[in-house]
């Protein structure tokens, strides 16, 4: 559904990103707002309003989430899913320099090599555009940080989803009543299949949030990291196949750059990762007599020396919201 959605953007033409964007955080929250009383979960509600710091938190994942999807819609309606694509490519690679910058991580040598990968592929891009390429920079910085902020507020998908719509739904319902009252709105000016449509924008956001959280409990971490690279793949198809977007050869080579880093990053936590899965299963079967020796306590400082296990990354970042 993330990978496809590419193709729903477009039928909501002549409403511009910005009206667009506005329904689709009004509507989010009708949506979302469903769902909490389905389910009867309000609990959260309540001890969010009593921390101030969580409040902030929360208005900060909104803001950037805000622009997140606003360029995205623009970039699809303005004929730059490939682009837009790309950001979500490159959105691993900078959750892991903001990981080392921000939180002092560590980089294995093959995350190193991959970021510098990653870097060339930029430059080959913008020699490529004849600048910056701005719109993926942007999708890519901005989920990056969303995602920054997202783990240090630590609330479930819907719940922080719904916290982030009722930020964003005042100033967008603002915003529809003023293009209402200017005769700007194409709500109600286009008929009732462009209502409907309109209205659609809260079930495509949150319906696949839905799908993931439910896999997330069911699915290993390293088979979700790959799937994730499904939506940045078939939106970068429909570009190309649908849309019929130029592909130049400095594109396509910025591009494969672009897909080495990746494929340097997933081979390098897929390794690690059964390495990790390996060392219990190795300490379970080492005999008493040896224990006996300090065999496995030296084992085990050794091991500790090294650096600590990652989950594979998951492309556009495993997180709450997408495109």
């Amino acid at each position: 559904m993330w990978g496809l959605v590419p193709m729903f953007w477009p039928l909501l033409k002549p409403a511009g990103a910005a009206e667009i964007l506005a329904h689709r955080m009004v509507w989010s929250l009708v949506f979302v707002g469903i769902a909490l009383v389905v389910i009867r979960r309000w609990a959260w509600a309540g001890e969010l309003l009593r921390q101030p710091r969580k409040l902030a938190l929360i208005t900060a994942a909104a803001a950037l989430i805000t622009v997140n999807w606003g360029v995205y819609i623009w970039a699809v309606n303005s004929g730059h899913v490939v682009e837009a694509s790309l950001g979500y490519f490159i959105n691993p690679l900078v959750t892991i320099a903001m990981g080392v910058l921000i939180l002092k991580e560590r980089m294995r040598p093959l995350q190193w090599t991959a970021v510098g990968v990653a870097f060339v592929a930029v430059v080959v891009l913008t020699l490529g555009y004849g600048s910056p390429p701005w719109i993926s920079l942007t999708l890519a910085f901005s989920f990056a940080t969303y995602g920054l902020v997202k783990k240090k507020v630590n609330l479930g998908g819907i719940e922080s989803l719904a916290a982030e719509t009722a930020v964003q739904f005042l100033p967008a319902l603002a915003f529809l009543l003023w293009l209402g009252a200017t005769g700007r709105a194409t709500f109600g000016a286009e008929g009732l299949g462009h209502m409907a449509l309109l209205s659609a924008t809260g079930v495509v956001t949150a319906l696949p949030l839905v799908c993931f959280g439910a896999a997330a409990i069911r699915v290993p971490l390293s088979t979700l990291g790959l799937l994730q690279y499904l939506a940045p793949v078939f939106q970068f198809l429909l570009g190309v196949f649908y849309f019929r977007e130029a592909m130049p050869p400095e594109r396509w080579a910025g591009f494969a750059l672009v897909w080495l880093a990746l494929s340097l990053l997933t081979f390098d936590a897929l390794r690690t990762a059964r390495r990790a899965a390996r060392t219990p299963r190795a300490e379970t079967s080492v005999p008493r007599s040896t224990i006996a020796t300090g065999t496995v306590s030296a084992a085990r400082n050794a091991e500790s020396s090294s650096p600590s296990p990652e989950p594979v990354p998951a492309g556009p970042e495993v997180v709450d919201a997408k495109p």
